[in-house]
């Protein structure tokens, strides 16, 4: 019963609040002119940071989850905020950020560890094993587990279709016509 609660919050919770505050992002982003502020480099940015989490959870559904993912997500995990790191830092100099889009920010940034997190919990001994602790050993092997029904990913793939990939893919056209017409702020000096 616990697993399943748990379960139930990482899928019905984390990953729709993850994926609307991903799309509050984009509408800040608008907001605050993006295209004519940067161009494609903040895009470019954000694309990064969805491949940064988009691989783990697409290795986590296909994937048997062992030491090997957890190392893998936690890799994933560090270059996101590395990477959010520099996107702040662009956005910041090029554009007004709002306190709002701060606030979206924190939600981005934490969802993926607290996705990490839960996935530990029902995975508890190779998420241990990973660290050397517990009596698991840990698997480094890479293997297919059995897929989820279609059923049960078209839902999130519709959403995450429309609420993220959509949006940024038409914020990233619009920094491309924006660079084409050379209509793109010179950009003020980066902050440190």
């Amino acid at each position: 019963m616990p697993y399943t609660a748990v379960w139930d919050i990482l899928m019905y919770i984390v990953l729709p609040v993850w994926v609307l505050a991903g799309f509050a992002d984009y509408c800040c982003h608008r907001a605050t002119d993006i295209e004519h502020a940067n161009g494609v480099r903040e895009s470019v940015l954000h694309w990064l940071m969805l491949g940064e989490v988009g691989a783990p959870i697409i290795a986590a559904v296909f994937l048997q989850i062992n030491a090997l993912l957890f190392l893998f997500m936690i890799i994933c995990l560090i270059a996101h905020e590395v990477t959010g790191y520099v996107d702040l830092k662009l956005a910041m100099a090029t554009r007004r950020v709002t306190a709002f889009e701060q606030q979206v920010h924190s939600v981005l940034e934490m969802m993926p560890l607290m996705a990490l997190l839960l996935l530990a919990v029902l995975h508890w001994p190779q998420a241990q094993a990973l660290f050397g602790f517990g009596d698991a050993h840990a698997d480094f092997s890479l293997g297919l587990k059995q897929a989820p029904s279609w059923m049960a990913l078209i839902p999130p793939f519709v959403g995450f279709t429309l609420f993220a990939l959509l949006p940024y893919l038409e914020e990233f056209v619009r920094g491309l016509r924006a660079e084409a017409r050379h209509d793109v702020a010179v950009p003020r000096r980066t902050p440190d």
